[in-house]
């Protein structure tokens, strides 16, 4: 019963950090563009960068941010910076298509992947979760309950993609300028928390 606990904790905790269905307009807003099987390939791509971010901070967050000299606060603030950035091309928009990233699979490294899936809270939550398995099954439960909520979000992304063809063009014009204003305010207050945490550190 406490695995079960511990598990469900896990899977409900990264899933309402990571919010697949908050992101999921700022997904569509950044792949518009792209044919469907093209936004379908993203949405698979994005979700394995992100299950391999959150993998590698799981067996050696603690080491490598150590190794680094690399704070969760600095970590946060540049995050942070990054959907910033983000934010304001799609509140700007791209019409003249200068600024369209070369590769699809670029874009599903960043800002996809991360820091948009697997960003600082994310991380964080799932060192702190490692911190506290004691034995293999815990191990497992957790490894369970990563896998589940990729899953679940590969399926909120590859679903949303068919609203594309409702929208059309104007809908989905819409969604990029309010998914960037809704970027930029997460983008500030990721930068506000990290600000916070360096002063409180200090």
């Amino acid at each position: 019963m406490d695995l079960w606990k511990f598990g469900l904790e896990v899977f409900i905790s990264l899933l309402v950090i990571i919010d697949p269905p908050g992101n999921a307009p700022i997904f569509l807003a950044i792949v518009s563009d792209r044919t469907q099987a093209v936004r379908n390939r993203l949405a698979l791509q994005a979700v394995l960068v992100a299950f391999g971010i959150i993998t590698l901070f799981a067996l050696a967050g603690q080491f490598v941010l150590s190794y680094l000299g690399i704070s969760l606060a600095a970590m946060q603030a540049s995050g942070g910076l990054l959907l910033l950035l983000v934010s304001l091309q799609l509140l700007t928009g791209n019409s003249d298509g200068t600024e369209q990233p070369v590769t699809n699979t670029n874009v599903a490294l960043v800002p996809l992947g991360t820091p948009l899936l697997a960003g600082p809270g994310a991380i964080v939550a799932t060192i702190v979760f490692v911190k506290r398995v004691d034995n293999l099954s815990m191990a497992a439960v957790l490894a369970l309950a990563i896998v589940a909520v990729h899953i679940v979000m590969w399926i909120v992304l590859r679903s949303s993609t068919a609203v594309v063809k409702i929208l059309k063009e104007s809908g989905v014009t819409l969604i990029a300028r309010i998914a960037g204003l809704l970027l930029a305010a997460i983008a500030v207050q990721m930068v506000a928390d990290a600000v916070r945490a360096f002063v409180q550190a200090s």
